[in-house]
């Protein structure tokens, strides 16, 4: 068990001793397109696991992503949450970022009220996941914003490294709404405990590789959703295993959906997509990323 032993003991007083293990209730192994694979999208898994709304496995070999200017597409209401396993992938956004996020790499691009974006493989084969949270009322009409986290910044203790949120006394340098996102590294056999933040009542795993054993058997290309609850998840390697694991309060809010964005209202949507129309209005008359913006 690699939790700190305040965090063992805060967490057990909240819950008692002897807690049954947290039983897997959802499982999918998604939808492929390529080298993508939608495992978890709004009208689906999504509603369950909110303010994980959408979650892409991507596994890219050469010559398989687009090009840079042929990636443009808009966001609202939502932040993007990128790891990046193997590979190194190009980046662009109307926030002004550009660059290239390497091995290792996590980028954090808050959509807020409205943003457009694109990338593309640099260096292949390029594997991770793509995750879309939902933001709260407060943020999901916001200025948009990013943060780019190079390898050697993002947090790691034991097998863990810390995307989002906070693990054992170490917090990712990101600034994002309460939620724990961790990857994790466990070698053939070897055990790991989660204990969640006092009031994260909903949790999920995906694997990159390998398998583990929880309730039941979880296999590469899987998302496994346990029940809702604070109780410990435990976990066993079957092979060297690598995934990602999300836990949160689940967002009280209801999705309402548009074709980028995701928002708690349909008047917070509205402003959204007027937002990136607006934008995307701005890109074409100076005459910038005419590829995407055909269709506004």
């Amino acid at each position: 068990m690699t939790t700190s032993t305040t965090e063992r003991e805060n967490t057990q007083l909240h819950l008692g001793h002897n807690q049954p293990p947290r039983d897997i209730v959802h499982r999918t192994r998604g939808t492929s397109s390529g080298p993508i694979t939608r495992l978890v999208s709004p009208s689906d898994l999504g509603g369950l696991i909110k303010p994980f709304v959408f979650l892409d496995l991507f596994d890219f070999e050469g010559g398989q992503a687009p090009s840079l200017e042929l990636g443009w597409h808009p966001h609202s209401g939502i932040a993007t949450v990128t790891v990046l396993l193997d590979g190194s992938v190009q980046y662009a956004e109307t926030t002004g970022s550009v660059g290239v996020l390497p091995t290792g790499g996590v980028e954090w691009m808050q959509a807020g009220g409205g943003v457009w974006h694109t990338g593309t493989v640099d260096s292949a084969p390029a594997r991770g996941f793509q995750l879309w949270v939902a933001l709260p009322p407060d943020l999901e009409n916001a200025p948009s914003m990013s943060h780019y986290v190079m390898p050697e910044d993002v947090p790691h203790v034991g097998p863990v490294r810390v995307i989002l949120g906070s693990y054992n006394g170490l917090s990712s340098p990101i600034v994002a709404p309460p939620m724990t996102y961790l990857l994790v590294t466990l070698k053939d056999g070897e055990r790991w405990t989660f204990l969640p933040p006092l009031g994260h009542d909903v949790a999920w795993v995906s694997l990159m590789d390998g398998a583990l054993h929880a309730s039941s058997r979880i296999t590469r290309g899987e998302v496994a959703i346990f029940e809702r609850g604070e109780t410990a998840i435990e976990l066993v390697a079957e092979g060297d295993t690598q995934f990602v694991l999300g836990s949160a309060k689940q967002h009280p809010h209801e999705l309402v959906l548009g074709h980028y964005s995701v928002h708690t209202s349909v008047e917070a949507l509205r402003r959204g997509e007027a937002e990136i129309r607006r934008i995307g209005h701005q890109l074409r008359a100076e005459g910038k990323y005419s590829y995407a913006l055909r269709s506004i």
